[in-house]
């Protein structure tokens, strides 16, 4: 069956256009890079096509600035990635020498903390700087400043060290001649030392910097406090023994890395204004994390002796031979289980089952967990605070991806004063040792009454037995 033909539509006449009047065309030729970047087929097509020309999508001064943009966000994203894979570098480099350092033994560990701490004192009393910038710009900084800094920075040092060496280490300094005048008149060397600072500090006062210079003063005696202090207290749990400086610092850091992994998988809730970064989907799951893991890694580590022997010389390593006797807290002990509770757990694993081992120490290990996670980060907020009223993101330079020292201490220090108070308060044994009664024999008795002792005991000890020849082997004599 053929088709009808349909007859053509009377169209409108169509005006006659000369050459020299050319059709009017609202189209504008796109500009050459919109072209780049269509897709091959579709380039080829609008050159190909003289008769069709591109439909114009947006002026040079957008492209520009869409170039602008895109190289922009690709920028971040380099910038991002390379501030992680630094952060992640020294993170692993900080571990790597802690361990290191810890192997090599205590008096490592201590020159340790007394850096840390005097990088971060130093950051710390920069900031003075930052309080009254305008008045120091018109009358100049006081030149005492840092001489009057680090003066009675090191007169606190002697003090508080000074004070750990003779309580710790009796035995060697109350049996040194050399030694014993300074150990004998430490606390009035160190208030002499003081007063010359404090008498300074007065005949250094000048009109035009007075309200600078006092607010120094007391800037630096807050500093003395929070830091130095709380490091002396880090170097006696050192010498108390390794596992109450090595498992406090560890709960700290677990902690830190928890609530950022739980934070950023389920944070929703902000936790504190200060740090909007802080979840308490962080918070909470850091809390449980901290006390899975400080029971399980204390528990490890406790079975080493020099890990858990007090400090009697700084020359031990980790390869050292170490004897001590234990403190209770971490001599293992039994606990009979309830009668119906042990029917149901010999039911449940198919054994009799009538005692858990147990040691002190695990309890202990619970509470310092429970610190470090509910109020160590505090320490850290705090530490914000202090930065936003000042409005700086970090406190310095000097550990790369990490900012300065004080934003990686900040909640260590807290951590380890609750460490100090609670070991000396309830774990630590107050018992006679030998430096301790060397120690009330020198500065108790005069030389007289000494030789008197000296005398006595010796008749004691032949009257045990003792030979005078097996006393001077033991004392080290020829």
């Amino acid at each position: 069956m053929k088709e009808e033909a349909v007859p053509p539509t009377p169209s409108a006449p169509v005006e006659e256009v000369t050459p020299e009047a050319p059709l009017p065309s609202t189209h504008v030729p796109l500009p050459a890079p919109v072209v780049s970047y269509a897709p091959p087929p579709v380039a080829d097509a609008i050159k190909d096509a003289p008769h069709v020309e591109p439909h114009p999508v947006s002026n040079e001064k957008d492209i520009s600035a869409s170039e602008k943009g895109i190289s922009a966000q690709d920028a971040e994203k380099s910038k991002k990635r390379q501030s992680f894979l630094v952060r992640t570098l020294w993170t692993f480099i900080m571990i790597g020498g802690f361990i290191g350092l810890l192997l090599m033994g205590h008096v490592y560990m201590i020159c340790l903390v007394m850096i840390c701490q005097t990088a971060v004192y130093r950051e710390v009393t920069a900031l003075f700087s930052l309080r009254n910038p305008r008045h120091e710009e018109e009358h100049g900084k006081d030149p005492w400043r840092k001489t009057l800094n680090w003066y009675f920075f090191v007169v606190t040092n002697y003090f508080l060290y000074g004070e750990s060496i003779i309580y710790y280490f009796k035995h060697v300094v109350f049996a040194d001649a050399q030694l014993l005048p300074f150990a004998t008149n430490h606390r009035i060397i160190s208030f002499t030392l003081y007063t010359i600072g404090f008498v300074g500090f007065v005949a250094s006062l000048k009109r035009g910097y007075l309200k600078q210079q006092f607010g120094l003063f007391c800037w630096v005696h807050m500093s003395l406090l929070i830091i130095v202090v709380s490091s002396h207290f880090i170097v006696n749990n050192i010498l108390e023994g390794l596992i109450w400086f090595w498992v406090p610092a560890s709960l700290v850091i677990c902690n830190d890395v928890f609530a950022y992994v739980w934070g950023i998988t389920f944070g929703r809730t902000p936790l504190i204004k200060l740090s909007p970064k802080k979840t308490v989907e962080g918070f909470v799951g850091a809390f449980f994390s901290t006390i899975i893991f400080g029971v399980l890694w204390g528990t490890y580590f406790m079975r080493f002796n020099y890990m858990i022997c007090p400090v009697r010389e700084l020359g031990v390593s980790a390869w050292s031979q170490m004897q001590c006797e234990p403190n209770p807290a971490f001599v293992w002990r039994d606990w009979e289980i309830w009668a119906p509770l042990r029917v149901v757990l010999s039911t449940l694993l198919g054994r009799a089952v009538t005692t858990i081992p147990y040691a002190p120490y695990q309890f202990h290990l619970l509470f310092m967990s429970c610190f470090a996670s509910l109020v160590a980060p505090f320490g850290g907020f705090f530490a914000s605070g202090f930065k936003r009223a000042f409005n700086i993101k970090d406190f310095g330079h000097s550990i790369p991806g990490h900012g300065g020292m004080t934003d990686r201490m900040d909640c260590q220090f807290l951590m380890g004063i609750f460490t100090y108070v609670y070991y000396t308060s309830l774990v630590r044994q107050h018992s006679l040792s030998v430096g301790s009664v060397l120690q009330m024999i020198v500065s108790g008795l005069s030389r007289d009454e000494q030789l008197e002792l000296l005398a006595d005991f010796r008749r004691y000890l032949e009257g045990q037995g003792v030979e005078l020849s097996k006393l001077r082997q033991v004392a080290g004599c020829t």
